[in-house]
């Protein structure tokens, strides 16, 4: 997992690298966790997702919107995620467990994702993600 908080004046900023596009989105996703829950976080429920999207970009901004949205609804938190990337479709298997107010109350309420600033890119060592989380 390779992410980091970057300075910003309002909301959570975070810069994530990894190898491939897969691994990047799976470390968003744990970068988007952490920053919610903290870091005690179990696995032992297990839920799919399935996006389309028209772009990576989009692809990134739904998976990681659908995340929040589960969270809420569903009142769980994730502990990992795996993800294949097929062109313009992501199939995710979330692990997680129930929401324990005691447990997950150490990181920041996470609104949205935004659009600002958003960015992915690729050179010879991999993918850069620079992201926003709308606190």
């Amino acid at each position: 997992m390779s992410f980091e908080e970057l300075s910003h004046t309002a909301d959570v900023r975070i810069r994530v690298r990894a190898p491939t596009l897969d691994m990047l989105f799976a470390d968003a996703f744990a970068a988007l966790m952490e920053t919610i829950f903290g870091k005690d976080r179990k696995g032992g429920c297990r839920k799919d997702l399935h996006i389309e999207a028209a772009d990576t970009e989009t692809l990134l901004m739904d998976f990681l919107s659908e995340v929040l949205f589960v969270c809420e609804v569903e009142g769980l938190v994730f502990s990992s995620a795996s993800v294949t990337i097929d062109g313009k479709s992501l199939a995710a298997v979330l692990d997680g467990e129930p929401f324990d107010r005691v447990r997950h109350s150490e990181g920041t309420e996470v609104k949205g994702i935004s659009y600002s600033g958003l960015a992915v890119t690729r050179d010879e060592n991999g993918y850069m993600l620079d992201i926003l989380f709308d606190v």
